[in-house]
């Protein structure tokens, strides 16, 4: 019964992403010239996309044939087969999310566009409504993946969630290549078309006559949209698998529902957010206030149902309670991550105001706020894990403590869906912005789409800020599960971890090491892949008919070489967040592996949050001062702010949000290869 309910509501999600598609589908699709853009952007998304997962679909196959050799050798043959067959099957759904979001953004972009011409509300209704198509399907799809598996492998609650592991091993893989890659795209077109165009050339962003604006349009949609959508529909794949392997020690005591009980919480939470989707209509003349309203009916919906599944299942009101600060968590960094990111509060205005000095003094302000904003991230994941931990002690069930930090986790992904749906918001009203700008329609449509643009830029942050949160959760949640399962193999208690071990010191200093070594890995592909595009954007700038307006630039080209610039250059980021957990373990064991993963968690935690809030601070400094402040666009604060937007660019849209990935590839690929390292 409880995975019948699972199963319907899943499906019936699917069925309302298809009504959002087929009402997005329907909106106009605007002049000639507008198609012609549009048609160039969804072209060029779809031959990277064809091109990155044929890459990423030989990679994992490599790894899918490793996990089963590695099964193999330690005579577990069934395993072998489940969990290699799980890690495909993990892949191949996160997959298909990315595509199916992606899919449908570069077909909403040219309808927000369209919209725009009738009003600032109706844009934002469409662009929200193909937003929205990925949060669904994401959430969907992760929960028909976890929850086919366990049905398929038995069903049984003591053994199965263990055989479905490589699940969330296989949508961490796929999320990292598809975050890294399409982050890699997508800011070495920004900062090709930034540079050449805006600093050196002078004209205007979106400008038809920049050769490389195209592929930076592309960029949006193949890192925000399929990547994201990677990212977050193996945060909810992973917390549901962590979850349920904790459940299993609860087993004496709530049965069955101890161990499903993730699962109807996901699913609840998806019910939630898409009635919160329908509360953002044309009305209301703010975009974000519009947007906040339905993240607000959704996380009261959510803690509402939260409530009635916890005493239905656990009938225990204290991990109700834990639920409750996970859904408070995800408000707060949504609230957090809007006052260091939104142009209207201190942080940015500093880094504006500092714009006037140059971009010397911009690079240094912009950099305070990232350090600065690690802060209040931090203590708030700290008392949420502390109190979630107490009210699972106070619950008076054996091991509840862990379990409440896993209900808390579930809490703060429970909106999931809405989440997602506003950071795809961002590419789509992104796109809409560029696709009126080069097709040279109207002032007046851009002046909305510019309002829509900035707001997108805020939604893109706040997912950010709420990818990292909820990363953080799960992976303490997936340590714990790692914990378990070496617990499991080797028939010992395993709960310390002693530092004070030489071998084990280490591990944990590899593991901070490693975050570091991955971001200046992701941040140097960015720069390698750019410095292609800047030079052939200056060669293209050398036909004079190109500048006049009288011949079109070769948009295609750009397209090609970011294309195989992001893709040559992915590999070796995502093959060392692969292989260097492996050779820690191989080499210095169990214990060593999961101080290997603590403090490689935390250094990622406080690197992502710097590096996302710094880059959308950047980001938003420069949008400010295009709205007139500081002498407005064309002045020497405006430059002075496109250099730091440029500096700010791989580190939020590349390392930042890759790292949030790597952080739950690293616990779940030691959560998988936990037999090697007894």
């Amino acid at each position: 019964m409880i995975l019948a309910l699972v199963f319907s509501i899943s499906i019936l999600a699917l069925a309302v992403a298809g009504y959002l598609a087929n009402y997005v589908m329907k909106q106009n699709t605007g002049t000639k010239e507008m198609q012609e853009v549009a048609s160039a952007i969804k072209e060029g998304a779809e031959a990277f996309l064809k091109r990155q997962y044929k890459t990423i679909g030989i990679l994992t196959l490599v790894v899918a044939v490793l996990l089963f050799a590695v099964y193999s050798y330690t005579g577990k043959t069934d395993y072998a087969i489940k969990t290699s067959l799980a890690f495909v099957v993990g892949a191949v759904s996160s997959g298909l999310a990315g595509i199916i979001g992606m899919f449908v953004s570069v077909r909403s972009n040219i309808r927000t566009a369209a919209a725009a011409k009738k009003s600032l509300g109706e844009a934002v209704k469409v662009a929200m409504r193909g937003g929205a198509v990925s949060g669904i399907v994401v959430v969907a799809l992760s929960l028909l993946g976890v929850a086919g598996l366990y049905y398929a492998f038995g069903a049984n609650p003591q053994e199965t969630p263990f055989l479905i592991v490589g699940y969330g091993f296989g949508a961490s893989f796929v999320a990292l290549f598809a975050q890294l890659g399409g982050g890699i795209y997508t800011k070495a077109a920004d900062v090709g078309a930034d540079l050449v165009g805006k600093v050196e050339a002078g004209i205007p962003e979106d400008d038809p006559r920049n050769p490389a604006v195209i592929a930076d349009l592309v960029g949006d949609n193949v890192g925000d949209c399929a990547g994201r959508g990677a990212d977050l529909f193996e945060s909810t794949a992973a917390e549901n698998i962590g979850a349920m392997i904790l459940g299993v020690a609860l087993f004496p005591v709530f049965g069955i529902n101890g161990v499903l009980f993730p699962l109807v919480a996901r699913a609840l939470g998806l019910l939630a957010s898409m009635v919160g989707i329908f509360f953002v209509t044309s009305k209301g003349k703010d975009p974000m206030k519009t947007l906040n309203k339905g993240y607000f009916v959704s996380s009261f919906l959510s803690a509402v149902l939260f409530y009635f599944a916890t005493m239905k299942m656990l009938n225990n009101v204290y991990f109700f309670y834990a639920g409750l600060v996970g859904i408070v968590v995800s408000i707060l960094f949504v609230y957090i991550t809007q006052y260091y990111t939104e142009y209207k509060y201190r942080p940015v205005k500093e880094i504006a105001e500092a714009s006037e000095t140059g971009p010397a003094t911009n690079v240094i302000a912009g950099l305070a706020v990232g350090l600065e904003s690690t802060a209040a991230p931090v203590i708030v994941i700290s008392a949420a894990l502390i109190l979630s931990y107490k009210l699972g002690v106070w619950s008076n069930v054996p091991h509840g403590g862990l379990y409440g930090t896993a209900i808390a986790t579930m809490g703060m992904l429970s909106t999931a869906a809405y989440i997602l749906a506003m950071d795809t918001f961002g590419p789509i009203t992104d796109n809409a912005g560029g696709i009126v700008e080069m097709s040279n329609s109207p002032k007046e449509i851009r002046v909305v789409t510019d309002k829509l643009d900035a707001v997108g830029n805020t939604t893109k942050a706040l997912t950010k800020g709420y990818a990292i949160g909820s990363a953080a959760l799960a992976a303490f949640l997936l340590f714990s599960a790692y914990m378990d399962e070496v617990a499991k193999l080797t028939g010992a208690a395993f709960d310390v971890i002693n530092l004070s071990r030489i071998e084990v010191f280490v591990g944990g200093l590899l593991g901070a090491m490693l975050v570091f070594l991955f971001s200046a890995l992701a941040i140097r592909a960015v720069g390698k892949t750019a410095s292609y595009i800047i030079a052939e954007v200056r060669r293209q700038f050398k036909n004079k008919a190109i500048m006049e307006g009288t011949v079109k630039p070769d948009y295609a080209r750009c397209v090609d070489i970011t294309t195989k610039g992001a893709l040559k250059n992915m590999v070796l980021p995502g093959a060392l967040a692969v292989l260097f957990p492996l050779v820690v373990g191989l080499l210095l064991r169990a214990e060593a592996v999961a101080a290997f993963l603590m403090v490689g968690t935390i250094s990622g935690i406080l690197m992502a949050l710097l590096l996302n809030n710094s880059g959308g601070a950047w980001d938003n400094a420069k949008k400010y001062i295009e709205t007139g402040a500081h002498g407005g666009k064309g002045s020497d604060a405006h430059k002075a702010a496109v250099v730091g937007d440029t500096v700010g660019d791989p580190a939020k849209d590349t390392a930042g949000p890759s790292i949030h990935v790597l952080i739950k590839l690293l616990a779940t690929l030691t959560l998988v290869m936990a037999p090697l390292f007894i």
